[in-house]
């Protein structure tokens, strides 16, 4: 099946990594609504188009898919990739921080992909890729809230990889978990955390957002219809 008139949700597409997503998906052919709590600034395209959203906001978001089948007719796929980090030390953190890291991570995850798998069991086929992380897999220090969210994804995605194919619906749902990646959230960290996690990764670099989109677009892709359930680490061999 060819990607032409195929339609692709993609969460956190104002920046970063949701942007090279929807960028990559674009270039594929795909039609791409991207959905971020800020403006998406976009160049004009005929195959793009978005949507102001908080993905906490249930009705919201109801809302919101509704308008996109309305308009599009379906959702082939969705990738959940927007995400916080409030990093501190456990004996540090306040509830705060890990309340809404835990909501935009795990909870907004669960919402949107709720009311898009209701259309994707419709269509009978559909690939859901979520964002998680390498601290989802493997921990890290100072982010308990962000490790605990993604590893969240992670489980959740497991679990609807069994539940949405039950009945023979070709619906698959896999992860991708970044490594140390060139991002708005790592630009800020100080030089010599940077040359010390570039210092662990084997292939000695920072990780680019192009090179996570081309993994999503691969499991959005028919070239991996037989894919499920899995988790795609990219991260230069960080965490062998």
């Amino acid at each position: 099946m060819t990607n032409l008139n195929r339609v692709a949700v993609v969460t956190g597409a104002a920046r970063g990594i949701g942007r090279a997503i929807c960028e990559q998906l674009l270039a594929d052919g795909f039609s791409v609504v991207g959905l971020d709590i800020s403006p998406v600034d976009w160049s004009e395209s005929s195959q793009l188009s978005s949507y102001e959203v908080n993905l906490c906001d249930k009705p919201a978001v109801e809302k919101v898919v509704t308008d996109i089948v309305s308009k599009q007719g379906r959702i082939d796929v969705l990738v959940n990739n927007a995400g916080i980090t409030r990093d501190s030390m456990l004996t540090d953190m306040i509830e705060g921080d890990w309340d809404s890291v835990i909501d935009i991570n795990l909870k907004a995850v669960f919402i949107l992909t709720q009311q898009v798998a209701k259309t994707m069991l419709e269509q009978n086929e559909g690939s859901i890729v979520n964002i998680s992380s390498i601290v989802g897999t493997d921990g890290n220090i100072g982010q308990s809230n962000y490790g605990a969210s993604k590893g969240g994804v992670i489980t959740m995605s497991k679990g609807w990889a069994k539940e949405l194919a039950r009945k023979g619906a070709q619906i698959r749902v896999n992860c991708v978990a970044p490594g140390f990646i060139e991002t708005d959230m790592t630009k800020d960290l100080p030089e010599k955390v940077i040359d010390y996690m570039k210092g662990k990764t084997p292939l000695s670099r920072m990780g680019k957002a192009s090179e996570i989109a081309d993994g999503v677009a691969f499991l959005a892709s028919d070239k991996s219809k037989f894919i499920t359930g899995q988790v795609l680490k990219i991260d230069g061999g960080l965490v062998l």
